[in-house]
């Protein structure tokens, strides 16, 4: 078989997005990419989304004093410098009836202020502020109403209020199809004229990575995460099936990060960390960031992890071989680089080999590789394949640059 060269092969992976586009272009929803036009001109998701989400860590026992407080520990512990702009309140902030005039309104035993100050709070730190609602009556939680029928008016509201990301969830709906919902609170939020992100919660049911890119900035590929190595590993390889569907403007979302939350260990949380940030993930940090261990704020605050993350080029890393438990992932980097994970997904201490062919480069093409977790050069020339002894459930991740 006749190998391509990384030049070729990058080629070959931009016209099967091209064509991917012109695919969605041709849909039902005609047109409806000006939006997603509209809000990368306005800087909106031109990389993965990155920031907070409530849910993992505390569920329904959100209030304005924990979002205010998070946000604050953003900014002093550096993260917001990294690039965490985003704080979103997931489900439980409103009432549980709407007002007189159909409005939502937030939970006045939690939330006294309101959403638009809490907004003005979170701007005045340079941050960004993120709600949830649902494509149905109900969230998820069933504690508050959801937004099918109000779209139009959620959206005005929400845009009112000074919000910068919706994520929109898919409970207790009447059983039209997602596409026709999602679609609804799409063009809602075009008319209300405002850049929100608009990640759409859909767990991958009706394999959103073929659609959603018309609608919106993120899509949920997967069920939601747990704190375990098993959902970890689960979830990146259903996300992995549908890399060909993301870039710029529109990323696989397997849901926010665990790490920091106390289910698995450190070597696992950086795993966790590596392979999201190569997915070309949303990163959305799911912990306490308030009283974040020291080792959990290393993780969430590797720059050249991050880097990867948000390498202008945007094409999510792609899983080439896995034997046993042990994985290749790899995927083009601006600047003719290459990110690679070597990742030990089994129980045993075991070397993992990465040849030049696999990843599209010559054997004879000498390459620089840089450890992005140890922060240092393995090789300023390395040819034909690297081999490094990957502990268990541990990844090493390495930055090429040929030469």
């Amino acid at each position: 078989m006749v190998m391509m060269g990384f030049g070729s092969g990058l080629l070959v992976l931009f016209l099967c997005i091209v064509k991917t586009a012109c695919a969605l272009n041709t849909s039902d929803h005609r047109g409806h990419g000006d939006y997603v036009q509209f809000l990368l001109a306005n800087g909106v998701a031109r990389t993965p989304p990155m920031g907070w989400n409530s849910w993992n860590h505390f569920q329904c026992g959100i209030d304005e004093w924990t979002v205010k407080s998070t946000a604050d520990a953003l900014v002093s512990t550096g993260l917001a410098g990294l690039g965490y702009k985003y704080v979103n309140i997931d489900d439980c902030w409103a009432e549980r009836n709407r007002d007189q005039m159909g409005h939502l309104r937030a939970k006045s035993s939690t939330f006294p202020s309101g959403i638009k100050a809490l907004a003005n709070y979170v701007h005045a730190k340079g941050l960004k502020l993120g709600i949830y609602s649902d494509a149905g009556y109900s969230t998820c939680s069933m504690t508050m109403p959801g937004s099918l029928g109000h779209e139009d008016q959620d959206a005005r509201t929400f845009a009112a209020w000074g919000v910068d990301y919706l994520k929109y969830d898919n409970c207790y709906h009447d059983g039209s199809k997602p596409q026709q919902r999602f679609l609804r609170m799409s063009y809602a939020l075009q008319r209300a004229k405002r850049p929100i992100l608009y990640s759409l919660c859909e767990w991958g049911e009706e394999n959103p990575a073929k659609w959603a890119g018309q609608l919106g900035n993120s899509w949920r590929t997967t069920g939601d995460i747990k704190d375990r190595w098993d959902s970890v590993t689960s979830i990146a390889d259903i996300n992995n099936i549908w890399g060909r569907f993301a870039g710029p403007g529109r990323w696989n979302d397997p849901d926010m990060l665990e790490v920091g939350n106390g289910g698995m260990t450190l070597e696992e949380y950086r795993s966790h960390f590596s392979i999201w940030a190569v997915m070309k993930a949303p990163l959305l940090i799911g912990c306490d960031i308030r009283s974040a261990s020291r080792e959990t704020l290393s993780i969430l605050g590797n720059k050249e992890v991050i880097d990867v993350n948000q390498d202008p080029l945007g094409v999510q890393a792609r899983k080439l071989q896995s034997k046993a438990g042990l994985d290749v992932w790899a995927g083009p980097l601006s600047r003719r680089r290459v990110v690679i994970v070597l990742w030990n997904r089994s129980g045993l201490e075991a070397p993992i080999t990465v040849g030049w062919r696999e990843i599209g480069l010559s054997p004879s093409q000498a390459v620089i590789v840089r450890d992005v977790w140890k922060h240092s050069f393995v090789s300023k020339s390395m040819r034909f394949h690297l081999t490094a002894l990957v502990a268990p459930h541990a990844c090493k991740m390495y930055v090429f640059t040929p030469v």
